[in-house]
């Protein structure tokens, strides 16, 4: 058992090894296409105005040869990702690639074997990480700061490209970012989501649009607990990293009475609880009064002297920035979050943030 066991595993590394080398391959042969139409175009203004038939002519010539995958729209596809990616590699990494091409042979979207080592520690060192399935949800986003912000998050993560098309069409790079200095926003944009301090797992707003409820419709906070219980998996996926399921409605008592919590949960990488009262109305001082409360009793009853500080998040349907401020002190653990049932406007995030950018520039930040 054991030695098939220690076999299986390296039989599995292998194939994954290769689908991964193979989709890198095919990542960069598309690139490659799309940097010989874009110089082919480039050879003249005369030369430019015949793109069109020049694609044409040229997906029928290689759907004949080499079968489906080039057509028109793929090619074009193709031009686009090369002018989105090519300031992304550099020049020597280029001639490499190009070298090693010419030595092996390697370029061709039919592998299925393996590939030469040699040029498979060469392909290692293109920016490319994702299939090209993932590189077509990410051209569409036009701001660079986002697109790599979603490229570095769905290598870490293993987003699939219907994760990654949520995450994009939520405005997930946005409601983070809202949530940050100017500093921060940088960071996120070079090093994708780091979660050290509770304020990184922060979003402006939660998107639960998951849960299918009727943004116009009324319900209780208990229908809304219902609902989030429901669809777990993607609420803790939309919550962010680390973030693990503990209980719903726990309860506590202090001096005879019983109180509730909506929903605690756990994150690892911050190594705290993390409790949420649900608001579907304006949230108000009394809530905050409440919550502070809550993470009291935690802090001092159920976490271990080990674990860092509960962290608080109130999770209401509209609030006030103003009151939150002046009711809880500064060094409080306790944060509003307003909610969504929809999918927000994207570009009415990127206009706020380009808004929330040029204040701190403003200020000297």
């Amino acid at each position: 058992n054991q030695l098939y066991d220690k076999i299986a595993v390296i039989i599995e590394q292998s194939r994954q090894n290769v689908v991964t080398a193979v989709n890198l391959t095919m990542v960069y042969t598309y690139y490659e296409i799309g940097r010989y139409i874009v110089e082919d175009e480039q050879q003249g203004e005369q030369r430019a105005k015949y793109g069109k038939s020049v694609l044409k002519e040229l997906s029928a010539r290689l759907a004949k040869e080499f079968g489906k995958g080039f057509s028109e729209r793929n090619l074009e596809q193709m031009r686009f990702f090369y002018q989105t990616y090519s300031k992304q590699i550099s020049q020597t990494v280029f001639a490499e690639l190009q070298e090693t091409n010419n030595q092996s042979n390697i370029i061709s979207p039919a592998m299925s074997d393996q590939l030469p080592e040699k040029s498979a520690t060469v392909l290692r060192k293109l920016p490319f990480t994702l299939s090209w399935s993932h590189y077509l949800v990410l051209m569409r986003e036009e701001n660079p700061d986002a697109r790599r912000f979603y490229e570095i998050e769905a290598a870490k993560q293993q987003w699939s490209v219907r994760q990654l098309a949520h995450q994009c069409a939520s405005s997930l790079y946005e409601r983070l970012a809202l949530s940050r200095d100017k500093k921060e926003v940088m960071r996120l944009a070079n090093e994708g989501q780091i979660v050290e301090k509770p304020k990184d797992v922060l979003k402006n707003p939660l998107v639960l649009n998951f849960l299918e409820m009727e943004e116009k419709s009324t319900y209780t906070e208990t229908q809304l607990e219902t609902a989030i219980i429901d669809k777990l998996q993607l609420f803790l996926l939309e919550m962010g990293k680390g973030f693990l399921f503990e209980a719903r409605q726990k309860r506590f008592t202090f001096d005879e009475e019983h109180f509730y919590v909506d929903l605690v949960l756990y994150n690892r990488l911050l190594q705290c609880y993390v409790l949420i009262d649900l608001k579907t109305k304006k949230l108000k001082h009394q809530d905050l009064g409440q919550m502070q409360m809550y993470v009291n009793y935690f802090d001092r009853e159920v976490k271990l002297p080990s674990e860092n500080p509960t962290i608080g998040i109130l999770l209401c349907k509209q609030k006030n920035d103003s009151v939150v401020e002046l009711t809880l002190p500064d060094n409080a653990n306790i944060y509003a979050s307003q909610y969504s049932l929809y999918l927000p406007d994207k570009q009415l995030l990127q206009s706020k943030l380009t808004e929330w950018v040029e204040e701190f520039e403003d200020r000297g930040c």
